[in-house]
């Protein structure tokens, strides 16, 4: 069995799209089709069940993957571990997080990473709502996964690595606390509470609607630090504030609900890092993080971790 072979097979075994798999693989939809059909030939079954809507496994090709996984990911944590050695990528990687979700989907990363790159040692540093980017900018951090866009010219934005719905953080005595749904327009209703500090006003304002769809304007309301404070304020009726959708799973209160919109845009966390300082070491940590995203199906589907 040839590696182009196995290298097909597993694309499109964990793809289930010829397309897919032909794009991750960077080779031709033809090729990869020309590749599945010679390996078939080799094993004397068929591995996938074709039709003009979808492709599956059948019972041969499952057990078939389910086999070759181990050793086809021991093949490539080789390859890295050799390509890490010729690069030199060892010692430490700072790296923050905004949010649960965020340090959650890092630890699989880690753990990605413990066979391919042993030498390396990853350290994670939460960071606050107020100004997420600062331990970035002050060097305290390699990179950070938060919310995207950041616009700081002296930062790279990585690709987006979770994106998920966004939700209203409202007091269960809030007149709004009832619905079932909202909408953007309802937020011209009471003051959004906003990140305190001193960051990036282009990134406060693309991690807060300012305006209704309709140009109404939405009244800011106080300024907080940390999660748990934001949490807190909401909870006594100062305010409310749109968060991602995982916090319904990882921050459940007595005294907060989580509603829905009917409209709103979802949030989108990625990798930043100092431009002027990429290393071996980022690049490496980005694209570990991309390929477990890949693997589990994109952005979309790192939501539900």
């Amino acid at each position: 069995m040839e590696g182009q072979e196995i290298e097909a097979f597993v694309a499109v075994g964990e793809e289930l799209h010829f397309g897919r798999a032909a794009e991750r693989l960077g080779l031709s939809q033809a090729r990869v089709s020309q590749l599945i059909k010679k390996l078939e030939r080799r094993v004397g079954a068929p591995l996938f069940e074709r039709t003009t809507r979808r492709v599956g496994l059948t019972a041969i090709g499952r057990q078939l993957l389910d086999d070759l996984r181990p050793a086809h990911q021991a093949v490539l944590d080789g390859i890295a571990r050799a390509r890490a050695a010729a690069r030199g990528i060892t010692g430490v990687l700072e790296v923050g997080f905004l949010g649960p979700l965020a340090g959650r989907v890092l630890l699989d990363v880690i753990e990605e990473l413990r066979t391919s790159l042993p030498e390396l040692e990853i350290r994670l540093h939460n960071t606050e709502v107020a100004d997420p980017c600062r331990p970035l900018r002050d060097g305290e951090v390699d990179l950070v996964l938060t919310q995207q866009p950041v616009t700081e010219p002296q930062l790279t934005n990585g690709p987006a690595v979770i994106i998920e719905p966004r939700v209203l953080a409202v007091s269960t005595r809030h007149p709004l606390a009832g619905r079932a749904a909202v909408s953007l327009e309802d937020l011209a209703s009471d003051r959004m509470l906003l990140p305190g500090g001193t960051p990036p006003q282009a990134w406060v304002r693309s991690a807060q609607p300012w305006t209704t769809p309709s140009g109404r304007p939405i009244e800011r309301g106080a300024g907080v630090g940390t999660f748990q404070e934001m949490m807190t304020l909401i909870a006594a009726g100062q305010g409310f504030c749109t968060v991602a959708a995982h916090n319904v799973r990882y921050h459940p209160r007595t005294d907060v609900v989580y509603l829905p919109f009917t409209d709103a845009p979802p949030f989108t966390f990625g990798l930043v890092w100092r431009t002027a300082d990429e290393t071996g070491r980022i690049r490496a940590f980005a694209d570990a993080t991309s390929r477990l995203v890949e693997r589990w199906g994109g952005p979309q589907a790192l939501a539900s971790r």
